[in-house]
């Protein structure tokens, strides 16, 4: 089994984001074993730690990000990519500014700089998910598919298909990811615009600060004052992207990945269904089962009983930070013989009051020694955006905003499937359980 490794010493990066042009500098820093990539913004009053795992991702238009809160930090994926491939599983990013630099707009500078910084082994063993079972994603003519695979480590091929322009048209690539691999292959090949993008996102305001040199913006003809440094420079940033995108499974990934015209938001999409799977197969291997409290453990930590407990178990638990749990909606739930009859609905209030249960469990990590219990204060932002009938399963989650000596306060959401169907910011206040 492969160890753990972080850097050996601090290193920085600095320069302007690819979005925002504006400056920005990154302090890597080593971390303990176990504690994986976490980003830090540090240009703010109270420094927000934010883990980099799907479970932390916003949703942006051609790039990837991680938020916390209203707290956020911008196109990660050049930086995760240099992680990944350096089998990096520990590591404190401190960035001082909202969006990473993108020096060149590639991510050799990243992968330089902490290959400079050196790699130590730690006494703890890789966490790694290996796919078992194939999962594929669609989206128009867009595909992207995670299959098992007899090789070890991870096997990524890419087709990019821009048959109708002449100046990428099409490009297939297949690459075993290796550090070797990725520093000679992957690593130097930068962003890309059409041109028709380019103009496009300038007269939005992004990326003003970027010209024809400092970024591949290619025409009919190619690359407009500039040239490639791969004759297949695209698919294979398309690759490096796809492979910082994974980085936020949380461990190292051992199969094959197929990818047809994949941008961000479609690996995105891949990339959480194999993060469940990985958790999923963790919990299988650990416990005998998917769940890290089932309904028994539940009855213990809340005060709730039938027909007002709400959560049937809950599957992962990220320290005191976030929780997400299950509530199976099933018709013999009582409040549906009043609401309503011939027309069975899950009362709103009572999806409000499983986020709630589910916050009160994510507080309890904290609270199970002090005497105190969480009891709901207020809820502001709520919104019910979907029914709940019969059969549906509700999948809670839950995500604290902000954790004080008497008071605590969760963002929470409830889906059906991808859909949202309802979600709030609830707040508790801490209080002693003899005093309720």
């Amino acid at each position: 089994m492969k160890l753990q490794k972080t850097i050996n010493s601090a290193a920085k990066i600095h320069g302007r984001g690819l979005f925002s042009g504006k400056e920005a500098e990154v302090i890597f820093r080593p971390a303990s074993a176990d504690t994986g990539v976490v980003f830090i913004r540090t240009d703010i009053p109270e420094p927000v730690r934010i883990n980099a795992t799907v479970t932390n991702l916003a949703e942006r238009s051609r790039r990837t990000t991680i938020k916390k809160g209203s707290v956020s930090i911008e196109t990660i994926e050049h930086c995760l990519a240099a992680v990944s491939a350096l089998e990096i599983d520990n590591l404190i990013v401190e960035v001082s500014g909202a969006e990473l630099p993108a020096p060149d707009c590639s991510c050799a500078e990243y992968f330089k700089t902490l290959k400079r910084a050196g790699l130590i082994e730690q006494q703890a063993v890789r966490r790694e998910f290996v796919i078992t079972e194939p999962i594929s994603i669609t989206s128009g003519a867009s595909s992207i598919y995670a299959l098992p695979y007899t090789d070890d480590g991870l096997n990524i091929t890419y087709d990019l298909d821009y048959t109708g322009h002449t100046g990428i048209s099409r490009q297939i690539f297949s690459c075993r990811v290796t550090p070797e691999d990725f520093e000679k292959n992957l690593a130097p090949a930068r962003t890309f615009l059409l041109e028709a993008e380019a103009k496009q996102f300038q007269a939005r305001g992004m990326g003003t600060h970027l010209g024809p040199r400092d970024i591949l913006v290619i025409s009919s003809d190619g690359p407009i004052k500039n040239t490639f440094r791969f004759p297949n420079e695209c698919v294979r940033h398309k690759i490096a992207d796809l492979i910082g995108d994974l980085a936020l499974i949380g461990r190292a990934v051992s199969g094959r990945i197929v990818a047809y015209k994949s941008g961000h938001s479609l690996n995105q999409q891949l990339v959480r269904k194999l993060y469940e799977a990985a958790a999923q197969a963790e919990r299988v291997r650990k416990f005998g089962t998917d769940a890290l409290l089932d309904i028994r453990r539940i009855q213990k930590i809340l005060p709730h009983r039938y027909p007002f407990l709400l959560v049937d178990k809950v599957v992962e638990i990220e320290g005191d930070s976030r929780i997400k749990g299950i509530k199976n909606v099933s018709f013999n739930e009582q409040f549906f013989q009043g609401h309503f009859p011939g027309t069975p609905i899950m009362p709103g209030v009572l999806i409000v009051e499983a986020m709630a249960q589910l916050s009160g469990l994510l507080f309890a990590q904290k609270l199970e020694h002090t005497g105190k219990l969480a009891v709901l204060m207020s809820m502001n932002d709520v919104k019910l955006r979907k029914a709940v009938i019969p059969g549906d399963q509700l999948i809670l989650t839950a995500e604290t905003v902000r954790s004080r000596k008497r008071t605590a306060q969760c963002q929470c959401k409830a889906m059906v499937g991808e859909a949202t169907v309802a979600e709030a910011q609830i707040k508790f206040m801490l209080m002693d359980d003899e005093k309720i």
